[in-house]
Parts: C-alpha cells; structure tokens; sequence
C-alpha cells in the first residue's frame, strides 16, 4: 500500500488510544444493568472519555485545527481551512446494550472536502481508512465496493426512521460509520438514510468515494439533517429509482 500521511497516522493513534477505554468499557456494560443509576449515563461518560482522548491526541499533534465533534459541537481555531471531525462512539445504542457494533470516525476537512477518513472498529479489530487519490483501505488490505449489478442480488442497509418502507432487500444495524464502511468493503452493496450528522458520516464519504463508490452531492458547511444515498456504481441508478419517494 502506499505510505500513509502524517494526519492520517495522527487520526490511527487517536482512535486506538480511545478504543483501550472503549473495550473495557463495553465489557462492563453487563454489570452496569443492574445498578440503579442506569447503563445510560455511563454511556454518555465513555462517548466524554473517549472524545477526550481523541481531542487531546489530535491537538497535540495539530493545535491549530478546528474541530467538529459530536459532544463538544463546534471549535474553530486558527486554521479554519482544517477542520477534524469526530464521532468518538458511533451506535451509541448497539454500545448501551452490549451489542458488539459501533464504531469510533475521524475525518479532516481540508476547505470544502474530505480529504481523510478512519471509521475503527475496535471490539472486532477492523479500521477502515482512506486518503484522497490514496485509495480505500481496511487493516491494511485494498478495499473496492462490490460488482454486483443486479438489485434483487443486492443487501443495502439504512438507520433511523424509514417513512416508506423500499422494495429493497436492506438490514438496519445502528451504526451509521459502519455502513458506510461495509458499503466500501464490498459487505453491503448500498446505504440510504436522511436526518444525519455530519459526524456520523463524515469519514465514511471519503472512503467510500476510494473504494469507487457513488454519492449524492453532501454540503459539508451543513452539519445536520443531511441526506445521504451511497452505492456502486453500478446499481446507483437502480437505486435511486427504488428510492424515488426517500
């Protein structure tokens, strides 16, 4: 593969710095349902403690960025032109009920792109990456998105609320990160979903686009409500057909 950048070396060693806290977390989630105050807060702790980690590892390495995260909101610094993006836990619910399916996504904004994405995985050890022109990556290894090109051999996955149920073989697994990465992994062939945050997806647009998939045109000056339609190629126009009415 080719060498990585520095920024992208930064945004590793941040989300395994996090990920140490985030296992031994989760697997104290079992006992957490029995005390009284409630498995919620303590979530709510792992998501501080975890962005803590991220942020103080990001500004050490690059004071100057500015910074979008998902508990923290909005920090602009001195360089407006570079902004990190970060979600520390991404399926927040799959988390809270010991469900082994989250993730942590770190993306840099450079002006009005992403130019570098990380969605990490850390209970099963998989991080997928990419950088602009670089190609996308998971543990090391290239990733494409899936050739399928007929719809009904197809598995897409959504989130949230889906007014008008598609004809469309899908899955909802509450991570939106992790779609994202499975779509450029080849794992599902599509994503669709409305009503998201810019940090939920942020690092997921780059690396799909790296692993040849397509995607509706995002505002990134748009931090919430966004809408997001990410496939192959291929069936991207089977796929807006059959989401006509999303």
């Amino acid at each position: 593969m080719n060498s990585i950048s520095a920024n992208l070396n930064i945004m590793i060693r941040a989300s395994e710095k996090a990920s140490k806290i985030l296992i031994r977390d989760f697997g104290e989630i079992e006992k957490l349902q029995v005390s009284k105050k409630g498995p919620a807060d303590f979530v709510t702790n792992a998501d501080l403690k975890a962005e803590k980690i991220i942020l103080e590892e990001l500004k050490k390495a690059r004071p100057n960025y500015s910074i979008i995260s998902e508990e923290s909101g909005v920090e602009k610094n001195k360089d407006k032109n570079n902004t990190w993006i970060v979600d520390p836990i991404d399926g927040t619910v799959n988390f809270l009920h010991g469900i082994p399916h989250f993730a942590i996504s770190i993306a840099l904004k450079s002006k009005d792109e992403i130019v570098s994405g990380l969605i990490f995985d850390p209970i099963k050890n998989e991080m997928f990456f990419a950088e602009k022109d670089n190609g996308a990556f998971f543990n090391n290894q290239r990733i494409r998105v899936s050739k399928k090109n007929q719809i009904n051999d197809c598995l897409f996955v959504t989130g949230g609320k889906t007014e008008n149920q598609p004809d469309l073989p899908y899955r909802k697994t509450g991570s939106a990160a992790l779609d994202m990465a499975y779509v450029a992994a080849g794992r599902y062939d599509g994503y669709f979903q409305y009503d998201l945050n810019l940090w939920d997806i942020a690092a997921g647009i780059i690396i799909v686009k790296e692993a040849g998939g397509v995607l509706n045109e995002i505002d990134l000056s748009i931090i919430k409500n966004i809408k997001i339609i990410a496939s192959t190629a291929d069936i991207n126009s089977k796929l807006l057909q059959k989401l006509d009415n999303f």
